[in-house]
């Protein structure tokens, strides 16, 4: 028998073996898989789908619409900031007479008239409510510097019992209004001796500044412990740390409170009215007060000391206005 019949043989017993095997089991294509109907869009889709349709269609109207409604905000809000202050700038310079003739917006016949801020600073007493404002600042400043950044250190480092009461109880007694405190509040500064004095109202703007502490405390958390640990190595206590690592890295935070708290000491009324009555201890604020009586007011005395008293603000403000913003965003993330 030759060899080219078994070959053959032996290849139709393969092919018949290969008929008779299973075949392989493959994936079902996407062809294979039966097409299920979309779910109908619900009523939100149907409005998202209708506005953004409405949105591309009004698109080249809109554009234009909104940046004339956007730059006409601002220049109404820039009018609502400036337009009072020009007003108050030209009466500054004007008569009596010629403030009761002419209109608010109307300049005066002379920009060389100074006599109303003669007046301010002879009559009113302007240079010494200046003088009694400076010391209140300086002191009040320092001692809420010194105080809040304290407690944001202690409150931040340490671990103690009531914690989360303290700051709970600095976030109500910010919710609390300080009117409703004041007859309780009289009693106490009469009872300590301080009525009449500077230091009534050095002590009022000392511990009630809660927001300072505030500042301080989430600027604090933006500083790594790494640092304590490390000068407590070298035999650092926690006095010298605080004084010598965590208070020069809060500058910007200090600058920020010097800022805020300034010029609301510089502008408040109410304080040193209530408790600084006597005449040798009025401030800036008190001081314009002086030129209202019960028989009219003099306005135009009253607008030149308000320039007065607008200039070293606006001045501090467009100095230091970029240590406001970098201070109130510092610590706000890490």
């Amino acid at each position: 028998m030759s060899a080219a019949p078994l070959r053959t043989s032996a290849a139709q017993d393969d092919a018949s073996r290969a008929e008779d095997a299973p075949a392989p089991r493959t994936a079902p294509g996407p062809r294979d898989v039966p097409a299920r109907p979309l779910p109908a869009p619900s009523a939100t889709d149907r409005v998202r789908s209708g506005w953004a349709r409405w949105t591309r269609g009004a698109s080249p109207v809109l554009g234009p619409v909104g940046t004339t409604l956007k730059y006409a905000s601002l220049v109404a809000a820039c009018l609502v900031a400036v337009v009072p202050l020009v007003t108050i700038f030209m009466a500054s310079f004007k008569t009596q007479a010629e403030f009761r003739e002419t209109g608010p917006l109307d300049p005066p016949s002379s920009w060389t008239n100074l006599d109303n801020f003669v007046t301010a600073f002879t009559r009113g007493g302007m240079l010494q409510g200046f003088v009694n404002t400076t010391i209140i600042l300086v002191v009040a400043l320092t001692g809420t510097i010194i105080i809040g950044t304290m407690a944001a250190y202690a409150i931040d480092r340490f671990t103690f019992r009531g914690q989360r009461l303290v700051v709970g109880a600095f976030l109500l007694a910010t919710l609390v209004p300080g009117v409703t405190t004041q007859v309780a509040t009289f009693q106490i500064v009469s009872g300590l001796g301080l009525f009449n004095t500077r230091w009534a109202a050095i002590v009022l703007f000392m511990g009630t500044d809660i927001i300072s502490i505030y500042i301080f405390l989430q600027f604090m958390k933006s500083i790594p412990r790494s640092l304590d640990e490390a000068a407590m190595l070298d035999g650092a206590n926690r006095l010298t740390i605080y004084a010598r690592i965590v208070f020069p890295l809060l500058k910007p935070a200090i600058a920020t409170v010097i800022i805020i708290k300034g010029i609301a000491i510089y502008n408040e009324f109410y304080l040193p009215w209530l408790y600084m009555p006597k005449r040798d201890l009025g401030v800036i604020s008190t001081s314009l007060f002086r030129f209202k009586g019960p028989f009219g007011a003099q306005w135009e005395v009253i607008s030149a000391g308000t320039v007065l008293v607008i200039v070293p603000t606006l001045v501090a403000f467009l100095l230091l206005q970029r240590y406001i913003y970098n201070g109130l965003t510092s610590g706000a993330t890490k």
